[in-house]
């Protein structure tokens, strides 16, 4: 006889003794044995309850959505690091999880480079915070290392939840390179960073942008090709992204020469992200008298997104500063980016193409 067992107790099922009972009634009277009865088992516990079998979801670091057997127990720790020319090759932005590029004064930019992944000892030039700042990095809630900046910038930082790790207040990690010359010579310790953080910071930091597995990014199986864009910041500041195969990575240049780490490492990323922006000028003057300008950035717009050497283009929106950035397709889904580096160049107008 089939006994099943459910929840752990053995039991003859109500179909089973029946077949038993005629069984026993046929032989009694010379009558064929019925037919036998098939017993269906009853579907897992869990299944009948509703509750969907826990899926195989890989770990992998936040920012950078790469597969990794632990992660680091440490915030998101953004720096400023300057562009100009007298400030190359940089220090430490080929580690960066995500590079953020923006327009300062003067037709320069400047990077706002956030770690968490990987820890070079040194990052820098080290340069001052600007008004965009605090809405490139509230949404971590993590630390922004910066040398200083006038009071209404700084203030603004701590408004958004982040905390600031500053030269000029006298915080530890900044140190002074003396084969550079001022004010291109302040390089950042990220440990003595990191060591700093007070215990309000998340640790880790949120996934801000959605990351695909492999080869499975929204551009990369939707865009456009993409070999070459070349994005046209200022009147003074180009940047050129190259596709390479053989990388698997777009490899930048500057306007026309290769961007390269101080460590002779090509600077490249497995994401371009291009955003439409508005830049307006603030009633706010650098020393030289120029007016510091800020990229509206809680707002929402275009763009593109590129990954494996084609793009899509995308929509853009932030609701507050403290608000994620999110990145949708034309259909309305959000993006999904490939692992690894992302740089995202805020661009005044749109002005960038590929080909």
């Amino acid at each position: 006889m089939h006994v099943t067992t459910v929840d752990g107790w053995r039991r003859a099922p109500a179909a089973a003794l029946l077949v038993l009972a005629l069984g026993v009634v046929a032989a009694c009277g010379g009558e064929p044995p019925a037919a036998p009865v098939t017993q269906t088992v009853p579907a897992p516990l869990d299944a009948r309850r509703g509750v969907p079998p826990t899926p195989d979801v890989p770990l992998v670091w936040p920012l950078t959505g790469i597969e990794t057997d632990e992660v680091a127990d440490r915030p998101a720790l953004a720096v400023k690091i300057e562009n100009s020319v007298a400030s190359r090759p940089q220090t430490g932005l080929e580690d960066a999880d995500i590079v953020w590029e923006q327009v300062v004064e003067g037709g320069i930019t400047r990077f706002v480079a956030v770690y968490h992944s990987r820890a070079p000892e040194l990052v820098g030039p080290v340069r001052s915070v600007r008004p965009t700042d605090p809405a490139i990095v509230a949404p971590q809630h993590g630390v922004l290392a910066y040398t200083g900046g006038q009071r209404p910038f700084v203030d603004a930082v701590a408004a958004a939840g982040v905390q600031s790790v500053v030269m000029d207040a006298g915080d530890p990690g900044f140190v002074r390179m003396p084969e550079r010359r001022a004010p291109h010579n302040i390089y950042g310790d990220l440990e003595s960073f990191w060591d700093q953080a007070d215990a309000d910071r998340t640790v880790p930091p949120v996934a801000e942008l959605v990351h695909a597995r492999a080869g499975e990014g929204s551009a990369t199986t939707e865009g456009d090709p993409a070999e070459r864009i070349d994005v046209r910041l200022t009147f003074a500041s180009s940047a050129v992204w190259h596709w390479s195969a053989d990388d698997s990575a777009y490899l930048r240049d500057e306007g026309t020469t290769p961007a390269v780490s101080a460590d002779g490492e090509r600077l490249s990323a497995a994401n371009v992200v291009l955003l439409d922006v508005v830049l307006v000028n603030t009633e706010f003057r650098d020393v030289g008298g120029a007016a510091v300008p800020r990229t509206e950035l809680v707002a929402s717009g275009v763009g593109h997104v590129a990954s494996g050497g084609r793009w899509i283009p995308v929509s853009w929106s932030k609701a507050a500063v403290e608000a994620p950035l999110t990145l949708t397709t034309a259909d309305g889904t959000a993006v999904l980016l490939e692992p690894g580096t992302t740089w995202i160049e805020l661009v005044p107008g749109g002005s960038y193409t590929a080909g």
